[in-house]
């Protein structure tokens, strides 16, 4: 176990000071800039001043029109002596010009690298002020690039110079610990979702442009990364479709996309996938689906699962990172190891031929995203979070 992580309940004062809010994030669509938007909308919605520092306007910013929220632009420079932009300093640049013009309280990088760093190097440029600054780890930024010797000192000290460190899942707090070796607490605090926005309820004429009245509705949303392993949703297809009609519906892009395209050809499943690339607005083909599948071989936490739970839809995903602790195996879907296709695929029939399994599997997963990843909960903590960076910034951390 590592240090101590700050002790937090969402049992917080009727109202809380409005301050300045800046979020460094990924604006595309991965997990880690969905729920950086989404939680910075809820600051917004309950007064407090946003700004987003992006190098594009976020994927789920789907409604610019809130007086309080603001998109700042990275712009980088392409110069010859250099093999690539400058971004984490145009990134920097960017945030210290917004922290002295706006009076910035809390900067929220998600990701250590590099948007802590740029973040951490901000702070230290500004001259008006030191605002806090509270890192959110969401997963590759310690397993993939924290291990990789080139940034493993960077992603440490970003995490280190932080004022607060969160992470999505307890899995990813404890590898923290284990692969960097940092000695700061982490506090983890789950993502959540909008349980009004994803909630159960079927939309046939969604529903009937993907696939015929017999036929199961298969669901994968994703960035199409390697670790997704897109190939495996397919192969689940070709199996489960031997078997019970299917259809399949993948959302997302990413460079394994056309791999799993010329996959589903070769499988003879091209004409029973379809491929919609990447939007915001997923919430009426998730509940219109039978079932989610997420078979990665590596998920932080797993956001596009829960927001099939709280849709009414089971998950059929693979038993790692911090996957088990959104999905209850057995109880609001099944989780079997990764590359395992026959198994993953045999759970996916288990649910398309159990009606009453599938119902019961559907009402626990909106049960349990509606309670233990409520919306109120998870802000409450953020609030915290943002007060004690405050407290440890006023301090001089």
């Amino acid at each position: 176990m590592g240090p101590g992580a700050l002790s937090l309940t969402p049992d917080l004062a009727e109202s809380t000071k409005p301050f300045t809010l800046a979020v460094l994030l990924h604006g595309g669509a991965g997990g880690s800039g969905v729920v950086a938007t989404e939680t910075a909308l809820r600051f917004a919605r309950a007064g407090h001043d946003v700004h987003f520092i992006s190098n594009r306007v976020p994927f789920r910013l789907v409604d610019r029109s809130d007086a309080n929220v603001w998109v700042h632009q990275v712009e980088t420079l392409a110069y010859p002596l250099f093999d690539a932009p400058l971004t984490t300093l145009a990134e920097a640049s960017r945030l210290a010009e917004v922290i002295e013009t706006y009076g910035v309280d809390v900067v929220h990088a998600h990701y250590a690298v590099p948007h802590a760093t740029a973040a951490i190097l901000a702070r230290d440029m500004v001259t008006t002020h030191r605002p806090a600054v509270v890192t959110t780890l969401h997963g590759t930024d310690v397993t993939l690039v924290g291990l990789d010797r080139a940034y493993l000192r960077a992603t440490r000290h970003a995490i280190q110079r932080s004022d607060v460190v969160t992470a999505v899942s307890h899995h990813l707090r404890q590898q923290t610990y284990d692969v960097l070796g940092v000695e700061c607490p982490i506090q983890a605090i789950p993502n959540t979702v909008d349980a009004t926005r994803f909630r159960p309820g079927v939309d046939m004429d969604v529903r009937r442009r993907f696939a015929r009245d017999d036929e199961a509705l298969l669901l994968h949303v994703s960035n199409f990364r390697p670790v997704k392993r897109t190939c495996d949703v397919v192969r689940i297809l070709a199996e489960v479709n031997a078997h019970v009609p299917a259809r399949l519906v993948m959302v997302g892009d990413g460079p394994e996309q056309p791999k799993a395209s010329a996959l589903a050809r070769d499988l003879g499943v091209g004409d029973r996938v379809t491929f919609l690339g990447a939007f915001p607005t997923v919430e009426a083909i998730m509940r219109s689906a039978d079932v989610f599948l997420l078979p990665s071989s590596l998920e932080a936490f797993g956001l596009a699962a829960l927001e099939a739970m709280a849709s009414g839809v089971p998950v059929v995903a693979t038993s790692v990172g911090g996957i088990p602790e959104v999905v209850e195996d057995g109880v609001s879907g099944f989780l079997r190891e990764p590359k395992d296709v026959p198994a993953l695929a045999g759970a996916v029939r288990t649910l398309l031929q159990d009606d009453a399994l599938h119902a019961r599997m559907a009402a626990a997963g909106r049960e349990r995203a509606v309670t233990t990843f409520a919306e109120e909960n998870v802000t409450h903590m953020y609030a915290e979070v943002y007060e004690a960076a405050r407290n440890a910034s006023s301090s001089g951390k």
